[in-house]
């Protein structure tokens, strides 16, 4: 009686754990979708503007900006990881963060001084236990970051490198690539760097004329791309969170069905032996009065 008892308890727990992986399995798919269509144009706009200070710098064009001056002096680096508030969604913070870490101690190797700024309870978590500290601390960041928030650490960042507080600004993120391949990786947004080569690896020769100028279009274009691209990958990092719950929510789930069926097939073994055992209880008292 006691190992039927304990075996239905067992199943109703179950049960209910499936109700909520489910749950979040679908929640999570629902958030992907949207995350997924704001990550894939986010991306296509910056690529854009990437491509297109890329080819300026092929055609000739002097292009030049304080943003896109490195420096010689190596004092202050930026480090800003990006993690989720939230867990349950696999090895995406685990991922993120082992790079992190070894990217920061690269960092102060080469650097005088390195500023460490965190996205998501889970990253302040992980470098807390750590005894990391962290500078600067953002929770507000969820499943849908906004371009205004974003803006204003971009802001931050920029003024902070043009009067020469900061050196370089390093972002460890987890890159989107497609559905079934995401993956961490650091990537360094200050000094940014004109490519003046596509994806493909092809040059672009082309006649530009600029009108009024190409100080004054420059001066709004490179600002421009920095905030697109800090905001691309917080929206990558987004999307990434939301397709790794959605996994580990589904393969959760699928445990949970896998326990179930095998809890059931116990719990009917020991439920047939114990009315077997009572049957037989009962015949044998019945012989029992029977023979007095």
């Amino acid at each position: 009686m006691g190992k039927t008892k304990v075996l239905d308890r067992r199943r109703r727990s179950v049960r209910n754990i499936r109700k909520i992986t489910r749950t979040m399995e679908l929640i999570s798919t629902a958030r992907f979708k949207r995350a997924m269509d704001r990550a894939a144009a986010g991306s296509a706009f910056a690529e854009r503007l990437t491509a297109l200070l890329g080819h300026l710098a092929a055609s000739g064009t002097q292009v030049a900006h304080p943003l896109l001056t490195a420096r010689t002096e190596r004092r202050q680096a930026v480090l800003l990881v990006l993690t989720s508030n939230r867990g349950l969604c696999g090895g995406y913070n685990s991922a993120v963060l082992r790079l992190g870490f070894l990217h920061r101690k690269k960092l102060a190797d080469e650097y005088a001084a390195v500023s460490l700024e965190v996205s998501g309870k889970r990253g302040v978590s992980a470098f807390k236990f750590r005894n990391v500290p962290v500078q600067e601390k953002y929770f507000h960041f969820e499943a849908r970051p906004a371009f205004a928030d974003v803006e204003v650490l971009a802001r931050r960042f920029m003024e902070d490198y043009l009067d020469g507080r900061i050196d370089r600004v390093d972002v460890a993120y987890t890159r989107l690539e497609s559905v079934s391949r995401q993956y961490p990786i650091v990537e360094t947004l200050l000094p940014y760097q004109a490519p003046a080569e596509d994806e493909n690896g092809r040059l672009h020769r082309a006649e530009y004329e600029f009108l009024p100028s190409p100080e004054s279009i420059l001066e709004e274009i490179v600002p421009f791309t920095f905030k697109m691209r800090l905001f691309r990958c917080f929206l990558e990092s987004a999307a990434s969170e939301q397709i790794a719950r959605m996994v580990a929510m589904k393969t959760a789930t699928e445990n949970a069905d896998s326990m179930l069926s095998n809890l059931s097939m116990a719990y009917n073994r020991a439920r047939q032996t114990q009315i077997t055992s009572e049957i037989l209880e009962i015949i044998s008292g019945a012989e029992a009065l029977q023979a007095e």
